[in-house]
């Protein structure tokens, strides 16, 4: 944009190999028969959960807040593990010798070095900048905008060459193409680019590098030749147009205050988004990029996505205006899950403070680092979205992995065993259904939990209410034992305590962080063994 030990004398039990680690040897195969990268994601974090610095090092305006490392730490802590950086060289360099500035190359590299230590992905780009780029008429290759994209990269490229591949470079943001012959020239200047980075040697070598085209109808256009076959792509999502960007009602149709088939409003209906418009739309077209790129070995990075936040709008208030940020809430958690589950790379649009006083998508407070919408940030790094106001409880219907905070592992049914009284222990995730958990509100917080590969309920064996009582799955029938009370700790996770038993928690045995450490009964003390987070698979 411009602006989720084995009970005593259990026997070892062997790994069931899922139906999702069978296709990933089967996508191996043919990604290394076709002399691709093996999927092609080893530069960006599975899942990726990232956040754009919009609105600050691209700023072609005055007033915008200067990044701190406290705001990159924040970025961290709050569970993002990605930053795309918008950088505005051009309006940083001299207008005849195109040399950029070096107080900006250091403003640049300083913010890098802070997100590298945060443990953050990073990718920097060229973004509107003034549009001498995106907005030059890409009927022809124009010999002065060609000029200042080697220069430029050359820079930016000599500048960071030594800098490991947890850095990536895109060329662009949003190029403004409309015709077939204008996406062949845009990718002819990507072809530079990628002939100018390669030949600055080092670690550019290999770097990957991503190239954009946000126009759809040309997303099958060619891509360019890449020596190091170390190449992405970059589209950018903000779909439905009326309800992500869409700020005045229109003679052809009116802004959408309201997404998902769960959070439409009764009251004011003709804010609701059409159902075409909602979650088979989206998924149709994160579909067509996998089918496009990621199956061919080609990876999508989706380098922004959103929808404004309408605090303020005229006619949205009290019940009507918690609908909608709840709603937000699930189009965000929505698409970051369909778009990790397809292979794609989503980086959510912040555009902070442009010194305007819009920050209609902005969570953190720039000047304090403070996170200022924790539900829109849990949402956006595999947690739960907000449910649909009206007393459905605090975490929404719907098929979730269960991990626990302490190690990251996920609640599994050992074997992936449908049988009455299989244990159940954590694991490390794999995508296996017997990690996957069907979530169903009861009232007052009180929720079913159903294993995805059997059926049965998450059961506290027998009834018990003492410290080491087992949890293993169980037919549902209704019981207290089998009715688990969520209620929220902190920063996304959640306490679960079965109803029979208000003192106790679901807890891994010993805090231990290893594969198959059993799942049990124990008085509730705050240890990290003892929360849980709801990622949507």
């Amino acid at each position: 944009m411009n602006h989720l030990p084995s009970p005593a004398g259990a026997r070892p039990r062997a790994r069931a190999v899922t139906p999702v680690r069978r296709g990933l040897q089967l996508a191996l195969g043919a990604a290394l028969m076709l002399g691709l990268p093996p999927l092609a994601q080893a530069q960006l974090p599975s899942p990726t959960y990232g956040w754009n610095l919009g609105n600050t090092l691209d700023a072609t305006w005055t007033g915008a807040t200067p990044p701190t490392q406290a705001l990159i730490n924040a970025v961290a802590a709050a569970g993002f593990n990605t930053i795309r950086i918008p950088c505005a060289w051009d309006h940083n360099a001299d207008p005849n010798t195109h040399q950029i500035n070096p107080s900006y190359m250091a403003t640049v590299t300083q913010v890098v070095q802070w997100a590298q230590a945060a443990k953050l992905t990073v990718v920097i780009n060229d973004h509107w900048d003034g549009g001498w780029f995106e907005k030059s008429n890409f009927d022809r290759i124009d010999n002065g905008v060609n000029t200042k994209l080697v220069s430029y990269w050359t820079q930016i490229a000599d500048n960071f060459k030594n800098y490991n591949a947890g850095l990536l470079f895109a060329a662009a943001n949003e190029p403004a193409i409309n015709s077939q012959t204008q996406a062949n020239v845009l990718y002819q200047y990507y072809q530079n680019f990628i002939n100018t980075v390669r030949g600055t040697g080092g670690n550019n070598a290999t770097r990957w590098l991503v190239v954009q085209n946000v126009n759809d109808a040309y997303w099958d256009t060619a891509l360019p030749s890449d020596p190091a076959r170390h190449l992405a792509f970059e589209a950018h999502y903000y779909s439905p147009f009326q309800y992500s960007l869409m700020t005045k009602d229109e003679t052809w149709g009116n802004q959408w205050y309201f997404w998902g088939k769960n959070y439409h409003s009764s009251t004011l209906t003709t804010r609701n988004a059409t159902a075409g418009n909602e979650e088979s739309a989206m998924t149709s077209v994160l579909q067509r990029l996998n089918t496009l790129f990621v199956s061919k070995g080609v990876p999508v990075l989706l380098g922004e996505f959103g929808a404004i936040r309408r605090t303020g709008t005229a006619g949205l208030a009290g019940a009507d205006l918690d609908l909608h940020l709840a709603s937000r809430t699930y189009f965000d958690q929505t698409f970051v899950a369909q778009a990790n589950a397809l292979g794609l790379r989503p980086v959510y649009w912040d555009d902070g403070d442009n010194g305007s006083g819009n920050n209609a998508f902005g969570i953190f407070n720039r000047s304090t680092a403070a996170l200022t919408r924790p539900d829109d940030a849990r949402s956006l790094t595999g947690g739960p979205a907000l449910p649909p106001p009206g007393g459905s409880g605090i975490v929404a219907n719907g098929v979730y992995k269960i991990i626990a905070r302490h190690s990251g592992k996920a609640l599994d049914v050992v074997g992936a065993g449908k049988a009455d009284g299989t244990n159940v222990d954590q694991w490390t995730y794999g995508g296996g259904s017997n990690q996957l958990w069907t979530i169903t509100h009861l009232g007052n917080n009180q929720y079913e939990i159903l294993n995805l590969n059997s059926g049965k309920a998450l059961d506290a064996f027998n009834w018990g209410t003492t410290n080491g009582t087992n949890v293993a799955q169980w037919g549902w029938a209704n019981g207290a034992n089998q009715t688990w009370v969520v209620s929220a700790t902190a920063s996304g996770y959640y306490r679960l305590t079965p109803a029979n038993a208000a003192s106790m928690a679901l807890d891994v045995n010993g805090a231990s962080p290893a594969d198959g450490a059993n799942v049990q009964l124990w008085s509730y003390t705050g240890g990290y063994n003892q929360q849980w987070t709801f990622q949507a698979r």
